[in-house]
């Protein structure tokens, strides 16, 4: 066995056959629909699949998840496939990609997927307990449209780049928003930021 196949069997444990097909279909229909760059085809389980997953063990055990911005599917049918006891809703406002994700759903037969045509603000309502998201927003931006479909205690796991840290550091310095930055490592060694963020807690305020 391959260490690339060694990484994925690790990453996704039962789901390993459906995680291949999904790269499949990234790299084949996400392509020709242009949810995916063109050059992106030898890079899917790398920067696309355990990318998105590494955010899966910071997610509480059975609770609702929403994919805000879904896209193509990333990260919530990666972190879908790791975390069968997850439920996971696949939000996006695209209908070519609704169809998509639909299909892939369909597809991978996974019974604790939704897809939801909306944006967040539509008002969804808090029901999520935790939201993720990749390359949707801005921090800032994106923890006010996130945390506003979260029940009381709800958490954004949001996947970030070169400036996550500066952009918590703006978020611990406003009244409502407290952000920890997660330095990562991936099924394959790279290295991967979550930024995790909640509303401010009236003792989090009181803090010097």
């Amino acid at each position: 066995m391959t260490a690339a196949a060694v990484a994925a069997e690790r990453a996704f444990g039962p789901n390993v056959a459906k995680a291949a097909r999904y790269a499949e279909l990234l790299a084949t229909v996400g392509i020709e629909r242009g949810l995916v760059g063109p050059r992106e085809a030898d890079r899917i389980w790398g920067r696309h699949l355990f990318n998105s997953v590494v955010m899966a063990p910071l997610i509480p055990q059975a609770v609702r998840v929403i994919d805000l911005g879904s896209g193509a599917g990333l990260p919530g049918i990666p972190v879908a496939l790791a975390r069968p006891d997850l439920a996971l809703v696949l939000l996006e406002p695209m209908a070519r990609r609704v169809q998509f994700l639909e299909e892939c759903v369909t597809e991978l037969e996974l019974s604790n997927v939704t897809v939801v045509r909306g944006r967040a603000q539509d008002g969804a309502g808090r029901v999520a307990d935790a939201v993720v998201a990749r390359a949707v927003a801005p921090l800032t931006t994106l923890a006010e449209l996130a945390l506003a479909l979260c029940r009381p205690g709800g958490v954004l796991l949001a996947l970030k780049g070169l400036k996550a840290a500066d952009e918590a550091a703006e978020l611990n310095a406003t009244e409502r928003f407290a952000a920890i930055v997660h330095p990562l490592v991936d099924a394959i060694g790279e290295t991967a930021t979550v930024v995790e963020v909640r509303r401010k807690t009236k003792q989090d305020r009181k803090a010097p």
